[in-house]
């Protein structure tokens, strides 16, 4: 756990005040998608009425914050991350019961929707839900009494930098059938004032509507986050590094944005051509030529909801990798460079950016710091009292031991955790992932030495033990040197597939006995298995502790399916099953279930139940 130093570090930072609000104690949490979970009142996903309901599963079990995904109103994909605004939030999450001065004929329609978009015994959520709420909501609006209310004047005042050009994009996408704004008549594309004002005056209702909307949204998360207060649970939000080219944030501040670049990854040994996000990058020198006030105004809003934040993908602050638009969308992101291109100037953009959050947030920020990292983002997130990110998984001396880290040599300024929404849960990987290597990366480290790959998967991996792209050694593969006589080659000429190996081979084996378990290394895992990683990993010296809700549910029998079917999203795919996991039993049902007994009781011999 940590030592007094390590707090007096932290109060000593930039982010010494955030610290002093929240306390610099080891905590435990809660990692949750709203849209997985559901209540017996909820009509077709999560709202923000079973947010209260989660925040009490947080008090009982003893975690003290409650992570959210980005709760930004999401485009087609229904992804968190791609969102069509950095503000507005997302509908599907009203509480349609919850509005007040319900007309009856209203309250009808929101029964027959609860009743056919049942949640009960469902894997995945359906999201014609949004439509079918939405067409509730207006005809709740059209029914509201005309007149503007004092509140929902201070909303509109108070919000006016993002709220108006929001809601006329919202009105000019409707205008135009969906289409990106891009696509749109030129006078519209281009912001022409006349036309902005006489389309206005034109679809006014549907403005108002937006409008109206997003301040029924912003009234029920407060209500939310007042409750969490009251709770003393800390709720954490997540800030995405980056905003869907087709936004309303992007169509309103295109000087911000770098729009003849799309975001992505450089090429690495699971890419071999590299990630192309389609986001476009952010024009750092005019955003502070504005005196930053667009993050300004985004960290503003965000302050209404949360205590924290999560920074995702920090290491774009530093530096990104940028891919020229007219690139062929087949090129992945081969072609593309970091910027700044001079590496110089990274550690100043980072700590400039981070130090900005800092000085106009009251906000504590927690950092996604996973993958290549380098050196200056380690650098300044230290130096300013910001957590990074450890998955235990991933938690490893990968260089001379090749083991996992024991709990004493975590990170002390970090956030660990078991899974992230990015990967398998833990129980799948156990199953399906540990001690393996991945089959597409391995075929393509053969082929560039001129290497039978089949060959030599059939030599090398335990076909029955290989699932899901993913390659499990053979036990009779005991050493370096069999590994480079079975592939044909010198050790010098191999060294990417020792490494590979070394990090891998009987990692199960490893882990096991690594969490004193008892008897013979068991091929699938066990609420016994996930109680015994859970504890290593929550008596460690991180900070913080946040547990994907999947992950906490695997203390029990609670998730009776193949543990590879619990998986929130699989990045660099879009299919229906991503972003729409839903939990097998009702919020009321896991309040009153046994694991939540077993959850606060690990939190509490831990030292962490209840946060400070």
């Amino acid at each position: 756990m940590q030592t007094a130093e390590q707090n007096n570090s932290l109060m000593e930072s930039a982010s010494a005040a955030t610290w002093k609000k929240i306390g610099a104690g080891p905590r435990a949490g809660l990692v949750v998608p709203l849209f997985s979970v559901f209540s017996e009142t909820s009509c077709g996903i999560g709202d923000f009425n079973d947010l209260k309901l989660l925040i009490d599963i947080c008090a009982v079990t003893g975690n003290s914050i409650l992570q959210l995904l980005p709760m930004n109103e999401v485009g087609p994909a229904f992804c968190p991350y791609d969102s069509e605004s950095s503000f507005a939030l997302e509908p599907s999450y009203i509480a349609l019961r919850a509005i007040p001065s319900l007309p009856l004929d209203s309250v009808k329609k929101i029964v027959a929707c609860m009743h056919e978009f049942k949640l009960s015994g469902r894997s995945h959520i359906d999201y014609r839900i949004k439509e079918r709420k939405l067409a509730i909501l207006r005809e709740i609006f059209a029914e509201m009494p005309v007149g503007v209310s004092a509140e929902f004047t201070s909303f509109l005042m108070g919000n006016r930098y993002w709220l108006d050009d929001f809601a006329l994009f919202k009105a000019l996408k409707a205008a135009h059938k969906g289409s990106a704004w891009w696509e749109w008549d030129e006078k519209f594309r281009r912001r022409d004032h006349a036309a902005l004002i006489a389309f206005a005056d034109e679809h006014a209702g549907e403005i108002m509507f937006q409008k109206w909307l997003q301040w029924q949204l912003y009234r029920q998360f407060k209500s939310a986050r007042e409750y969490a207060r009251v709770k003393k649970i800390l709720l954490k939000g997540d800030l995405p590094i980056l905003v869907a080219r087709d936004s309303a944030d992007v169509w309103s501040h295109p000087e911000l944005f770098q729009l003849d670049f799309d975001a992505g990854a450089p090429p690495d040994m699971y890419c071999a051509k590299g990630q192309r996000w389609g986001t476009p990058t952010y024009d750092w020198q005019k955003i502070f030529e504005e005196d930053g006030a667009y993050l300004k105004a985004k960290l503003a809003y965000a302050g209404n909801f949360y205590d924290l934040l999560r920074i995702d993908h920090v290491v774009g602050l530093f530096r990104i990798w940028r891919i020229p638009s007219a690139e062929p969308k087949e090129n992945c992101g081969l072609n593309g460079k970091f910027y700044p291109a001079d590496e110089s100037l990274w550690e100043a953009q980072g700590r400039k950016i981070l130090l900005f959050i800092i000085q106009n947030s009251r906000l504590a920020l927690c950092a996604e710091d996973l993958g290549v990292v380098p050196w200056q983002c380690v650098k300044v997130l230290a130096e300013l009292g910001i957590p990074g990110n450890d998955v235990q998984r991933w938690t490893k001396d990968w260089n001379n031991r090749h083991d996992f880290l024991p709990p004493e040599e975590f990170r002390f300024l970090s956030a660990t955790m078991l899974s992230t929404h990015d990967t398998t849960c833990w129980p799948a990987w156990w199953q399906y992932e540990a001690g393996t290597i991945d089959e597409g990366l391995f075929l393509r480290k053969c082929a560039e030495r001129g290497i039978d790959g089949a060959a030599a998967s059939a030599r090398l991996f335990d076909t029955k033990l290989s699932a899901h792209g993913r390659l499990r050694w053979l036990d009779a593969i005991a050493s370096v040197d069999i590994l480079c006589r079975e592939l044909g080659r010198r050790r010098e000429e191999l060294m990417d597939f020792v490494d590979l190996y070394l990090n891998s081979y009987r990692e199960k084996e490893k882990l096991w006995c690594g969490l004193s378990m008892a008897g013979p290394m068991q091929e699938k895992s066990s609420p016994a298995l996930v109680e015994a990683v859970t504890l290593r990993t929550l008596k460690s010296r991180s900070v913080f502790f946040l547990n994907l809700i999947t992950d906490w549910l695997s203390l029990d029998y609670i998730l009776k399916k193949d543990p590879y079917e619990y998986r929130v999203n699989t990045p660099g795919t879009v299919v229906d099953r991503n972003w729409s996991l839903l939990m097998p039993l009702s919020l009321e049902k896991l309040l009153a279930h046994p694991v939540c007994a077993k959850i606060r009781a690990l939190n509490e011999t831990a030292g962490r139940a209840g946060g400070q």
